[in-house]
């Protein structure tokens, strides 16, 4: 039985919970003020092929993030149980593709400079799959 290894998994533990924060935050913050986040992204995008997209852009968005953020922090309780990152490596791959969709918006609206504060983000979720990859850790769902 593999078990929580703090020289293993303690860099993996704290991408995670920087991932949790993140995600769980950020789509909350779209649900408890969906009104003025559809206001902001519907006159961002107003002047691109998007505009027409941008409500079902912000649900998609929204719940990619949610699903991120929620399987991270119990991505995050099974690692620290079991000694097992497939929960983390799935939820790095979720918040990988929302970020990859924000990082296009941001470009085909010509925000620049907002498609680039995008990077570091998509650099810790890179890092936190390449921690939590099952061949790395030695853990696959099911295996004894």
């Amino acid at each position: 039985m593999v078990t929580f290894e703090l020289t293993r998994d303690l860099p993996l533990a704290f991408t995670g919970l920087v991932v949790a924060i993140l995600f769980v935050q950020s789509s909350l913050d779209k649900v408890a003020d969906w009104k003025g986040n559809l206001e902001y992204l519907t006159s961002h995008f107003e002047k691109s092929p998007l505009a027409p997209f941008v409500p079902v852009m912000l649900i998609t968005i929204t719940v990619m993030e949610l699903a991120t953020g929620v399987a991270s922090v119990v991505g995050l309780a099974y690692l620290l149980a079991t000694g097992s990152a497939i929960v983390l490596f799935y939820a790095s791959i979720v918040g990988s593709a929302a970020i990859c969709g924000l990082f296009f918006g941001q470009r085909i609206a010509k925000d620049y400079a907002g498609a680039a504060i995008l990077i570091p983000y998509f650099l810790l979720l890179m890092l936190m799959m390449i921690l939590s990859l099952p061949a790395r850790t030695g853990v696959i769902a099911g295996a004894s």
